[in-house]
Formats: C-alpha cells, sequence, structure tokens
C-alpha cells in the first residue's frame, strides 16, 4: 500500500500524492514530507508565532480518496 500525503501551507494545498512526488514538486527531500506528518513535528510548529502559516503535512488513509 502507498502511502499518500497532502502537505498545505496555511489553508493552501502545495501538495498532493506519495512522498516523493510531493518532495519532488516543492524541491525538498521525501524525508521532509514525512517529517511533517510526525508529532514532533507538529509540536515544534504549534509553538511558532504563526502556526497558522506554517507548512504541514498530513498522512491520507483511505477515507479521503
Amino acid at each position: 500500500m502507498v502511502k499518500e500525503y497532502a502537505v498545505y501551507k496555511g489553508e493552501n494545498i502545495i501538495a498532493m500524492g506519495t512522498a516523493e512526488e510531493c518532495a519532488e514538486e516543492m524541491g525538498v527531500q521525501p524525508e521532509y514530507i514525512k517529517w511533517l506528518t510526525m508529532p514532533t513535528a507538529k509540536r515544534r510548529l504549534a509553538k511558532r508565532k504563526n502556526p497558522e502559516k506554517c507548512t504541514v503535512g498530513v498522512l491520507l488513509d483511505d477515507d479521503y480518496k
């Protein structure tokens, strides 16, 4: 099963697809896309002054397809 991700900046979607597809579209490494979905990243981004402007990754499950 291939994992799919959605990457948002605020309320705007930046990329959607596999980690490799999102990374290619954004010009980053696939590990960064995976990291965006981890609890550590979510806690770190929540501490920022403007968390609504942060880049956030969401791991999509079968319910969203």
